[in-house]
């Protein structure tokens, strides 16, 4: 029996620790937020590099780029405590391949390669077959 995308992040929620820095990427990462405890607090990074969501910015208090930058500072500097990253494929030695998506427009990697470059916890979440049926799990 396969897991849910939701019964996978449900999961994932269960390695949170109050006060933890987590960065959720795109896919089933980012349903982890939905299973985070009440009674626990964690900081949440986007998958394009915030920190810290709060409300919605007005024009008057809107500065996308000093967020983003603060929020890459801390992923480069090794201050984030759980990277859940999704991935298209992943090879027996943990090697994965997560930065393009097929006849979709992209701006490029991501902070995908800061991420698993700087983290000392990271989890992948993904499906183990493509839709055509072909495993993702790889020996290389």
């Amino acid at each position: 029996m396969s897991l849910t995308r939701e019964q996978m992040a449900q999961r994932v929620a269960q390695e949170l620790q109050d006060g933890f820095y987590v960065n959720l990427g795109i896919g089933i990462p980012t349903l982890v937020a939905n299973f985070v405890p009440h009674n626990m607090e964690v900081m949440l990074q986007s998958e394009n590099g915030l920190l810290g969501m709060g409300e919605f910015p007005t024009e008057e208090t809107i500065d996308a780029d000093i967020s983003s930058a603060e929020s890459f500072a801390m992923i480069r500097g090794g201050h984030v405590d759980l990277t859940v990253l999704g991935a298209f494929e992943v090879d027996v030695n943990g090697n994965i391949a997560s930065w393009m998506i097929p006849n979709k427009l992209i701006k490029g990697m991501g902070g995908a390669m800061d991420l698993v470059a700087g983290a000392d916890n990271i989890i992948v979440t993904m499906t183990h077959a493509s839709k055509t049926g072909e495993s993702k799990l790889l020996s290389e």
